[in-house]
């Protein structure tokens, strides 16, 4: 009595890539939530969406990466404020975020690949 057993089933799904234009809105928006919501919106993007093809790859990365340089300026801004310069370096951050944002943004939505000046690279 030996019956046919199916084959094994792989409980989890491969991940499939986006399209062009979803990954140029997920990029645009990961550039744009760091304006309004710091370093989260690129920390869950890369962490989400990482692995769904090298263009928001490099988008999520970069985001990260110059969101966590901008916390750790804002930081030493906030224990510097003391001081009166780290009011003028906390303003100078939200300048710098709004400006190189935009322009990451904008070059998401080109389609072309965007590297933050100033960016510590944490992630490669």
């Amino acid at each position: 009595m030996s019956e046919s057993m199916p084959p094994p089933v792989n409980p989890y799904q491969t991940v499939q890539p986006l399209s062009p234009s979803d990954e140029k809105l997920w990029a645009i928006l990961v550039h744009l939530g760091g304006i309004f919501f710091g370093f989260l919106p690129a920390l869950i993007g890369y962490l989400v969406l990482k692995d769904r093809g090298p263009f928001i790859r490099q988008h999520t990365g970069s985001a990260l990466n110059f969101q966590l340089t901008m916390l750790i300026a804002s930081i030493v801004g906030a224990i510097l404020i003391i001081a009166i310069v780290g009011i003028f370096i906390i303003i100078a951050v939200s300048i710098v975020v709004i400006i190189f944002s935009i322009l990451a943004a904008v070059a998401a939505n080109k389609g072309e690949a965007y590297e933050y000046p100033l960016a510590i690279k944490f992630i490669k």
